[in-house]
Formats: C-alpha cells, sequence, structure tokens
C-alpha cells in the first residue's frame, strides 16, 4: 500500500458503474449543495420520480446516505433530509480539528518528495481558480470547491492511515454542506488564499504547530461565518431547495 500520494484529479466522488451509485451520488451531491430543504420527508417515489431510478436502487441509495450521516431514518416512516444546527456545526468543527491535527502532523512527519510537489501544485491550482461563481457572485464555484478539496486530501495523505484519511473526508462532506447553505457568512471578510498558503508553507518547511494551528484558525474562521446566521436567527438557506412531497 502506498502513502504519501493523492490523485490531484479526483474530486472525491469516486466511481458511479452503477445505477443505485448513479443515484446516490446525484442525491449526494444535492443534499451537500442545499438544494433539497432540510428535515423534510424524502419518499422513496419522490426520489424514484426525480432521479428517474427504480425503487430497489433507490432505497440502496438512500440506506448508505443514511449510513454516513447525511440522512436520517425514522422506523416504518421512511427517510428525511439532517436538519442543520450552531450545536452540531460547533461539534463538527472540533471533531474535524481533532482529526486533521493527528492527520496533519503525522503526514508532515512521513512528507515525501512527492507529496511535497503535489502541496505545490495544489496550491497553485487552488491560487489560479475564482472562488465565487461566474455566475453569480453570492454563490461558491464547483471548479474552485473541488481544487480546495484537493489542497485539503493532499495535505494529510501521507499520514499513513485511509482510515483516517476516509474520517476526515467525511467531516468534510458535512462541513461543505453548512459552508453552501450559510454562504460562509458574506458579511465577514478573508483573504482565504492567503490562509491556504500559511498552512502550505508551514507543512512544506516542516513545521508541524505552525501549520496545525493555521489549520484550526482556518477552519474555526469559517464555522464562524457560519455560525453568524445562527446568530442572526436565521436557519442557513441553501440555493433552490424545494420541499419534498
Amino acid at each position: 500500500m502506498t502513502y504519501g500520494a493523492a490523485n490531484l484529479n479526483d474530486d472525491g466522488t469516486g466511481a458511479k458503474s452503477t445505477l443505485a451509485s448513479t443515484v446516490y451520488h446525484q442525491l449526494r451531491d444535492d443534499l451537500l449543495s442545499g438544494a433539497l430543504e432540510t428535515e423534510s420527508k424524502l419518499r422513496v417515489e419522490w426520489v424514484v420520480s426525480k432521479y428517474g431510478a427504480g425503487a430497489s436502487p433507490v432505497r440502496e441509495a438512500l440506506n448508505r446516505l443514511a449510513s454516513e450521516g447525511l440522512l436520517g431514518r425514522h422506523d416504518q416512516r421512511g427517510f428525511f433530509i439532517m436538519p442543520v444546527s450552531a450545536t452540531e456545526l460547533e461539534e463538527l468543527t472540533r471533531t474535524r480539528c481533532w482529526l486533521e491535527e493527528r492527520a496533519l502532523r503525522e503526514s508532515i512527519a512521513h512528507r515525501t518528495a512527492e507529496w511535497e510537489e503535489q502541496l505545490v501544485l495544489a496550491l497553485h491550482r487552488l491560487g489560479r481558480a475564482s472562488r465565487l461563481s461566474p455566475q453569480s457572485s453570492s454563490s461558491l464555484n464547483p471548479e474552485w470547491e473541488k481544487v480546495h478539496r484537493t489542497f485539503h486530501r493532499v495535505l494529510i495523505s501521507a499520514c499513513r492511515s485511509h482510515w483516517l484519511v476516509g474520517f476526515c473526508d467525511q467531516l468534510s462532506d458535512h462541513a461543505y454542506r453548512y459552508r453552501q447553505m450559510a454562504n460562509d457568512g458574506e458579511s465577514i471578510q478573508r483573504d482565504d488564499f492567503a490562509e491556504h498558503r500559511l498552512i502550505a508553507e508551514n507543512a512544506l518547511d516542516g513545521s508541524a504547530d505552525g501549520a496545525v494551528q493555521a489549520l484550526i484558525d482556518h477552519y474555526q474562521l469559517t464555522a464562524a461565518m457560519c455560525m453568524e446566521r445562527f446568530r442572526q436567527g436565521e436557519a442557513p438557506a441553501g440555493p433552490g431547495k424545494r420541499a419534498q412531497r
């Protein structure tokens, strides 16, 4: 098993070889982007109609999403979209910082020349991408999201634990959902590329303490931006959210 190398062209979606996998990825993208209303019931019949698949692959996809915590399930009453809350966001951010601190320290301790090259390239691609969508200055650019996700995955890719990377990926998915729904708290200004550059520079210099602190500051600022919507007494609302029937 090889560690310390990440696929820079991998956006984390995986293979879509079966109909159930296709439904899973399409529905998962909609859940993470905030396109569906939180706490709504997700009836099998509605999913079948919307995504053009049979009941069996739809149930398989729904069960898989429930196992990842993106859907909840009531006995005998089907599935529902998990709600968002300030309390969950706080716990999510705290847990993500715990796990990624360990992953990043291990990655720096076992870094290779290949890992350093990939990190430099990932940072370069992130710097060249536009963070905001060309179609709307109020929404995030999906292409930026891909290179952003790759940068964070490369950071921890040399930690020598695929289990740990997998857990970090799952937490990253949930954090992405909050960022999309709250639009990163538009009123708080930040230089996100400078934040990523500081993380990378410390990591490349072998300064685990500096890299970890920069990473934690980065995540906590993002959480603060999302939390602002909750403090204003608003439930974060995703773009184009629709009730399920």
